[in-house]
C-alpha cells in the first residue's frame, strides 16, 4: 500500500488523485457455486478488484488460494496500478481471486469451476475491461480455459504459447528479478553478479527462474528454499540439478545431497550474503526479523515480502529495499507483449520476450536510481513517485483532477 504521507515529503500530489488512488474504483464479490454430482455442490467466494483504470483496462492475475480475502485482493490490484505505471504499460491494475484450494478438488472440477469463473465475467472479458493471467494457484491451462470460453485471444494473457501465448512468458517475472539483481548488484553494491553470493527463498515459477536465470549469468547461489525447507552451501547450490528436481514435483527438503546442509526458511533470511531475494510470499520480512537481516541489499520477487516495520529498521541499517513494483514487474511486460500480439498478430519469440523485458526494468531502475539521489528517497519511495507521477499526469490529460 501506498504511503502518501511519506510521499508527499518528496512530491506534490494533488488531492483529487490521492483520493482516486486509496479507493478502487470497482470491487465485486462473487458466490461461485457448481453442482458436480448428485450430492455435491461446490461454493466458494470469488473476488474482482478494479483499482485504478485511468492508464488502460485492468490487468491482473487470478489467484486460486483457501485463503485468499477480498482485501489481499484490493491490495494486489494496487500493486498493478503501480507497476504498470512504473512500466509505461497502457493497463490499469486489477487482480480476481478464488477462495479455494487448487489442490481439494479433482481437475474436471477444476475445469469446471473456471469455466464458471469466466461465465460470470464474460462481459468484462469479452470487452477488455478486465485482462486476467496466472498467478499463485493458477497455470496457462488454467488460461487456456478462460479463452476457450470468450473466443478472444486478447482477452487473457499466459495462455500456452501453441494458444496464442508468448514464448518465455513462464519465465518472464523470474527474468525480471534477475535483471534487476544484476543492475543493483553493478550499481548499488559495485560488483558484478558473478563476484557475489545470493540466497533465495521460494522456488515456484519466480523463485526457480530467478535462480535458473542468476545461475547463468555466474551468480553464486548459496541458498535456496521452499514451503519444505531450503539448502545451503557457502561454495554456491547445485540449482540446475535442483530445479530438474523439484520439477518432478518432489520437495527441495528431500534433495539427496549430504554435503549439502538442510536450513529452515527462517534462517535463510538471516544469511550473511550480499543479495537477498525473498520470493514466495507476503510478510516474511517483518519487525522479529528485520534487526537480523544481513543481506547487503533486497529485492522484493514477491508480492508486498516486507512489513511497513520492517521496512523503516532495514532503512535504519543501510539496506536498500528494492520494491515489488519495479522488481518483480517482468511478467506484466511479457504480458503486454502478448495482449499486443494477440491485437496485431505479431508473433515474438522468447528472446525477443527477454530482451523487451530486459530494456523496461532496467530503464525503469535507472529512473528509480537517479531519483533516490536527486531527491535523497529510498527505492521504495522512489518507485511510487514515479508511478505516481505517471497516474497523475494521465489523470490531468483525462481530465480526472
Amino acid at each position: 500500500m501506498v504511503d502518501f504521507t511519506k510521499l508527499k515529503k518528496f512530491m506534490e500530489i494533488p488531492e483529487a488523485a490521492e483520493m482516486l488512488l486509496k479507493r478502487p474504483e470497482k470491487e465485486s464479490t462473487l458466490s461461485v457455486n457448481l453442482k458436480v454430482g448428485p450430492n455435491k455442490m461446490l461454493i466458494y467466494s470469488g473476488y474482482v478488484v478494479y483499482h485504478n483504470l485511468v492508464l488502460g483496462p485492468a490487468k491482473g492475475g487470478v489467484r486460486f488460494a483457501a485463503n485468499v480475502t477480498l482485501e489481499e485482493t484490493r491490495t494486489l490490484a494496487e500493486l498493478m496500478t503501480h507497476k504498470c505505471a512504473l512500466m509505461g504499460l497502457p493497463f490499469g491494475g486489477g487482480k480476481s481471486a478464488i477462495a479455494f484450494d487448487p489442490k481439494s478438488i479433482s481437475e474436471f472440477e477444476r475445469r469446471t469451476l473456471i469455466k464458471e469463473y469466466a461465465h460470470m465475467l464474460r462481459d468484462e472479458l469479452t470487452a477488455g475491461s478486465y485482462i486476467p493471467a496466472p498467478d499463485l494457484g493458477s497455470t496457462p491451462s488454467d488460461m487456456a480455459i478462460i479463452y476457450g470460453e470468450t473466443h478472444h485471444p486478447e482477452s487473457v494473457t499466459g495462455k500456452p504459447p501453441r494458444l496464442g501465448g508468448l514464448p518465455g512468458r513462464r519465465e518472464a517475472t523470474g527474468r525480471g528479478v534477475s535483471t534487476i539483481a544484476t543492475s543493483a548488484c553493478r550499481q548499488i553494491l559495485e560488483k558484478e553478479i558473478k563476484n557475489t553470493t545470493t540466497a533465495i527463498q521460494g522456488c515456484g515459477n519466480v523463485g526457480s527462474y530467478t535462480a535458473s536465470f542468476l545461475f547463468e549469468k555466474g551468480a553464486k547461489i548459496v541458498a535456496l528454499s521452499d514451503v519444505s525447507g531450503g539448502l545451503y552451501s557457502p561454495k554456491g547450490l547445485p540449482i540446475p540439478q535442483i530445479l530438474d528436481f523439484i520439477r518432478q514435483g518432489k520437495l527441495i527438503s528431500e534433495y539427496p545431497d549430504d554435503n549439502l546442509q538442510k536450513i529452515k526458511n527462517e534462517a535463510l533470511l538471516e544469511l550473511p550474503v550480499e543479495i537477498l531475494i525473498p520470493a514466495a510470499v507476503e510478510n516474511v520480512l517483518n519487525k522479529e526479523n528485520a534487526d537480523k537481516i544481513s543481506a547487503k541489499l533486497v529485492v522484493e520477487a514477491a508480492n508486498g515480502p516486507t512489513t511497513a516495520e520492517a521496512d523503516k529498521i532495514l532503512g535504519q541499517k543501510g539496506i536498500p529495499v528494492i520494491s515489488d513494483i519495479l522488481a518483480n514487474s517482468g511478467g506484466v511486460v511479457a504480458s503486454y507483449v502478448e495482449w499486443r500480439n494477440a491485437k496485431s498478430g505479431n508473433q515474438t519469440s522468447a528472446e525477443e520476450t527477454y530482451q523487451f523485458i530486459d530494456s523496461k526494468v532496467e530503464s525503469a531502475f535507472g529512473k528509480v536510481l537517479r531519483l533516490t539521489k536527486e531527491r535523497k528517497a529510498d527505492f521504495r519511495n522512489a518507485a511510487y513517485i514515479l508511478s505516481v507521477s505517471e497516474l497523475v499526469a494521465a489523470m490531468r490529460e483525462r481530465s480526472w483532477i
